[in-house]
């Protein structure tokens, strides 16, 4: 999703092969903070960044983005693809579970049937609607036996796509697809809850201790096929959410990395950062965003969304506040994969569209003057950063609208259980492209229940273009129809994206090797210290 903050940048990918790298005489112990507890670390059941960082070092799917950002091999030691491009066998490696078990073809069949399966309410489950039959499994009743996925023998996959899927093997990598021991999730449902014997993984490193809500310590597995790249012998991952507190734990040495995409630095500290030349930022694939709640006044007129999301100043904020280069986003697809996005589809802060917007719902609600709505709660989750954006934007709103905001934050979990169960009016949310192509951004509006949605919106005109694109071979004529599915999107406006994400972050100098994808994706598989 996804929904958080990252980073990105090749400062910290070395890739270098030089005769200091993991020595003997370095220890091998990096320190970062993930800010909170991950809600799930059961691969069906994430759905945020901080738990998808904690499952990309102890997970492997069949498919692992490289340094350079594209798919590699993983568990997969290769694949064939079928002359019409719906049909992948993978031939999985010799490989290990942490507790010795083979890694079978039937532990990924069973994963994504266990996240297919509308049982077990995976709100990423739609993330495998490019597998034939999939879909109706998890909305329509459908039988998981007639999901493309099949474990022909213990070390082969077959994967039937419902149509040709160019991004397929990026999404192999993302953690909805990721395996996990079947023998063991049969015999213990509860098995992803804690840290234990139970907790089996087959990622460069293993869970030896979930303190909740306090810390999760990782060390490099002996089992992992790949163990020899591995040279890092503990990750220590710290939930503090102050990002005060995490730039003085870096400064004094108690942190190897401050900042996106595990943690954050104080807004305050970026321009000091910046001179001393020891910040880093680099953009990615990702959208600032508040969401409307759609079924509830006000926010079920659509003037009144488009007055809101015009009446706000991102240039001032990003220049004033978040003060980390981002982009200001008039648009939902980030530009990197939309490059007409630079511009989006209204000009910033518009305060004569914005007031027109507003008189026109206004009459549309049979009210006669802003003070008259409901009253506004702007919502979001626990952070120095968010806190601040919203109460410049709460500014912004009662200076340019005449409208009375409150302001109302909750702790992570709690906060995504809220936002899911529509119990709120506009909503803080960040989301990371999964994979590098638009209808990622898209496809979590396509139904109004969908697991990503969380604003009560639908079109049945955006769901037919979505539709249309899945099946649409031309390349530039499927961005096209992603391009008009947007304009549609943001003509309802069920959400005013704000800016378009960099990540901030400093880290130890001597800590190499750390991959950060353009999707902001951090990866410590390779890391080490010099």
């Amino acid at each position: 999703m996804f929904l958080a903050a990252c980073s990105g940048g090749d400062d910290n990918a070395d890739n270098g092969d030089g005769g200091d790298e993991g020595g003997a005489d370095v220890e091998q112990n990096l320190s970062v903070n993930i800010n909170t507890e991950p809600p799930s670390l059961h691969p069906g059941l994430a759905k945020d960044s901080t738990s998808g960082t904690v499952l990309r070092q102890t997970l492997e799917g069949l498919t692992r983005i490289g340094k350079e950002g594209t798919p590699e091999p993983a568990m997969a030691e290769d694949w064939v693809v079928s002359e019409d491009q719906k049909v992948y066998t993978f031939n999985l490696r010799d490989a290990q579970w942490s507790n010795g078990d083979p890694v079978t073809a039937q532990d990924f069949e069973a994963a994504w049937k266990w996240a297919i399966n509308p049982e077990n309410q995976s709100e990423y489950a739609y993330q495998l609607n490019y597998i034939a039959g999939a879909e109706a499994a998890n909305t329509a009743g459908g039988s998981l036996d007639e999901v493309g996925v099949k474990a022909v023998d213990e070390k082969t996959l077959e994967v039937t796509l419902a149509n040709p899927t160019p991004f397929f093997l990026e999404l192999t990598a993302f953690y909805t697809y990721l395996p996990f021991n079947s023998k063991v999730a049969e015999a213990n449902p509860e098995w992803a809850n804690d840290a234990g014997d139970d907790y089996t993984t087959n990622g460069p490193f293993h869970m030896t201790e979930w303190s909740h809500s306090d810390k999760i310590v990782l060390e490099k597995s002996d089992t992992y096929w790949d163990k020899d790249a591995v040279k890092l012998d503990t990750i220590e991952m710290i939930m503090v959410n102050d990002p005060n507190t995490e730039l003085s734990m870096f400064e004094n040495g108690e942190l190897d990395w401050a900042g996106a995409p595990t943690g954050a630095l104080p807004l305050d500290a970026l321009p000091a950062l910046k001179d001393e030349g020891r910040l880093v930022t680099e953009p990615i694939a990702g959208t600032y965003l508040y969401k409307f709640n759609t079924t509830v006044e006000p926010f079920n007129n659509a003037n009144i969304r488009k007055a809101f999301a015009h009446a706000i100043n991102r240039q001032e904020l990003i220049d004033n506040v978040t003060q980390g280069e981002q982009l200001p986003a008039m648009a939902l697809v980030p530009p990197t994969m939309f490059p007409e996005n630079e511009e989006g589809y209204f000009p910033d802060n518009d305060m004569e569209a914005a007031k027109e917007f507003l008189a026109a719902g206004l009459e549309e609600l049979g009210l006669s003057d802003a003070s008259e709505l409901p009253a506004i709660t702007l919502s979001y989750n626990t952070s120095e950063g968010h806190q601040k954006i919203a109460q410049a934007i709460q500014d912004m709103w009662t200076q340019n609208l005449g409208v009375e905001v409150t302001l109302d934050n909750q702790e992570w979990a709690v906060y995504l259980d809220s936002v899911h169960a529509l119990d709120y009016q506009v909503a803080r949310m960040g989301w990371l492209g999964d994979f590098n192509d638009g209808i990622n951004f898209l496809e979590a509006y396509r139904d109004a229940d969908g697991g990503n949605n969380d604003t009560g919106w639908e079109d049945p005109e955006f769901q037919e273009l979505l539709a249309q694109s899945a099946t649409e071979t031309d390349a530039d004529a499927r961005q096209q129809i992603l391009r008009d599915a947007e304009a549609i999107f943001m003509d309802a406006m069920p959400v005013a994206p704000i800016y378009f994400y960099t990540n901030n972050w400093v880290q130890n100098e001597n800590l190499k090797d750390v991959a950060i994808s353009g999707l902001g994706d951090a990866q410590f598989k390779w890391a080490y210290f010099e």
